[in-house]
């Protein structure tokens, strides 16, 4: 490392790095990254590395090893730090801050751990929502979980909903991508499209507006479906409420990994649910719905529409179905014939 090089804490190189990043990126885009780079900024702190220029290979696999080890993360949470931090490293080299060798001989796990990972199965999807009818009914939550099982839709999509986005006469609901507004979607223009909603959404959804729902307007004048008292929910806000509402022991009132519920942090503290094994991202309940529609035989092109996938990336990261329900479906099929 060069004498004269700049020396920068790793907090002051990630804060730059976010604000100069931000206009490219999606909301979610920069969530991620900023959760990710908020632990490895943590991680740092605990080996005592202030300044960004000393990092070096050791500090990567330190990291990866404490993500692993301490915090118990799965592949696909790793590799989704670890890319996180490489572009963050990337950054870091075009500002003369590290070395290039640091980003080029960084090694990632595997990313085919990526493929076919956490889902949502319709026997759990029914547990939570008769959890939901029986006690929370037509809450915020009870319509939140209920739209997103039964579109597959992102969670950056469900939080875009205003209020005359649903049409209940007509049954659907419609997804606008407004970037000026903030509702930007990851898919932009494709994104948007009007996706159909059986019965039993559409009566969980007239209750909650009618009974729940905060009427409140949000920065640029509209009513969003999803609200809190200071305007339209922020996604932050809404993981919260998909990361409480799946941990098992919130549905079941049981803990199935032998927990003590008075002493569990991801029972007793509100924002630390997804410290539960057992509770589920969002992104969860995407590939879990879409997983079900191919078992119920619908065809991938109206899947693809519905759900605002391509077939080539369904067919790699959402379709988790195993060869012996494929087999299975196959036999329906043609015993249907």
């Amino acid at each position: 490392m060069s004498e004269s090089r700049t020396q920068m804490a790793p907090e002051r190189a990630i804060e730059r790095y976010l604000i100069d990043k931000k206009p490219e990126w999606a909301e979610s885009t920069h969530y991620n990254n900023a959760s990710s780079l908020g632990i490895f900024r943590d991680f740092c702190d605990e080996m005592d590395l202030d300044n960004i220029c000393d990092i070096d290979g050791f500090h990567i696999s330190d990291f990866k090893q404490h993500r692993r080890e301490e915090d118990g993360v799965n592949e696909m949470t790793l590799y989704n730090d670890l890319c996180s931090l490489r572009s963050f490293l990337k950054w870091c080299n075009s500002m003369g801050l590290i070395d290039s060798w640091v980003v080029e001989n960084m090694v990632l796990n595997d990313p085919d751990e990526k493929v076919r990972s956490e889902k949502i199965d319709p026997e759990t999807a029914n547990q939570i929502l008769e959890y939901l009818d029986d006690f929370e009914y037509a809450t915020a939550r009870h319509a939140l979980f209920a739209v997103l099982w039964d579109t597959g839709m992102r969670l950056g999509n469900a939080r875009s909903l205003d209020v005359g986005d649903y049409y209940p006469e007509e049954q659907y609901i419609e997804v606008s991508h407004d970037p000026d507004e903030g509702t930007p979607q990851k898919n932009k223009s494709p994104a948007e499209r009007e996706v159909n909603l059986h019965d039993w959404v559409c009566g969980i959804l007239d209750d909650y507006l009618r009974m729940n729902h905060i009427e409140v307007e949000d920065d640029y004048g509209r009513n969003p479906l999803f609200a809190s008292k200071h305007g339209r929910m922020a996604l932050s806000n809404l993981r919260t409420h998909i990361r409480r509402l799946t941990r098992p022991c919130h549905y079941t009132g049981e803990c199935p990994h032998d927990r003590e519920q008075s002493e569990c942090v991801a029972v007793q503290e509100y924002n630390k649910a997804a410290q539960c094994p057992g509770s589920h991202k969002p992104h969860a309940i995407r590939r879990g719905a879409i997983t079900h529609w191919l078992n119920e035989g619908h065809r991938k092109e109206l899947i693809s529409d519905r759900m605002n996938v391509s077939i080539p990336t369904l067919d790699k990261h959402y379709d988790a179905r195993t060869e012996s329900e494929k087999r299975d479906l196959r036999r329906e099929m043609f015993d249907m014939e």
